[in-house]
């Protein structure tokens, strides 16, 4: 082998080697993400929380003050239980459990409904949210990034150094208008919940 030829050889071998070294130096820059507190903490998110809540208020109202008048006839009857005629008697108790019943319908139809609603909305905000942590991890060299927010998450540690759920709220505010009557900082993401509790159990059982 000559000189020149020698001389390339050496060359490529060292370039291979030098990047080779400068691969295995560089860190795997890894941060997490708590997407529900991010998408909760946003001015838009706020304001989507609000907007949920309100529609969804007349509703809520509406089956709380039937929730009260079933628990009234159920106070009634217990009280009259040692006055009241077995008619009387059977006749409030199919009352209680016909609109115990209506009761229980609607408070499924109002809390599938909201949480229907709620996913849509969720959706829009996941898909708004990827593009921000993309870019964000894109320009800070990032070469993972975890969502830590659900229950089952395969994360059981993380430093708070590499939690990067402020710094993706602060980029999504900057890129986003803030929407008209935002609500106060949230603290927690919204959550489908029953949108009423469920009356207590009948104190006479129904007659059959």
């Amino acid at each position: 082998m000559n000189k020149i030829s020698l001389c390339v050889v050496l060359l490529v071998f060292g370039l291979a080697a030098s990047a080779i070294a400068q691969t295995a130096a560089a860190p795997n820059k890894v941060g997490v993400i708590d997407m529900q507190r991010a998408i909760a903490t946003t001015q838009e998110g706020q304001k989507a929380a609000a907007d949920l809540t309100a529609r969804y208020e007349p509703k809520r109202r509406e089956l709380e003050k039937k929730q009260s008048e079933i628990q009234a006839l159920r106070d009634q009857l217990s009280r009259g239980s040692n006055t009241m005629s077995d008619d009387a008697k059977q006749t409030l108790t199919r009352d209680i459990d016909t609109k115990t019943k209506a009761w229980n319908r609607e408070t499924e139809d109002a809390t599938a409904d909201s949480q229907q609603d709620m996913d849509k909305v969720l959706q829009v905000f996941m898909e708004r949210m990827q593009v921000v942590i993309d870019k964000y991890a894109r320009d800070n060299g990032y070469s993972l990034v975890l969502d830590i927010s659900a229950q089952q998450s395969p994360v059981i540690y993380a430093q708070n150094s590499i939690d990067i759920t402020t710094d993706i709220v602060a980029l999504y505010d900057k890129n986003t208008p803030a929407p008209a009557g935002t609500a106060k900082p949230a603290t927690a993401p919204p959550a489908a919940k029953p949108v009423a509790t469920p009356p207590a159990k009948p104190a006479v059982a129904p007659a059959k």
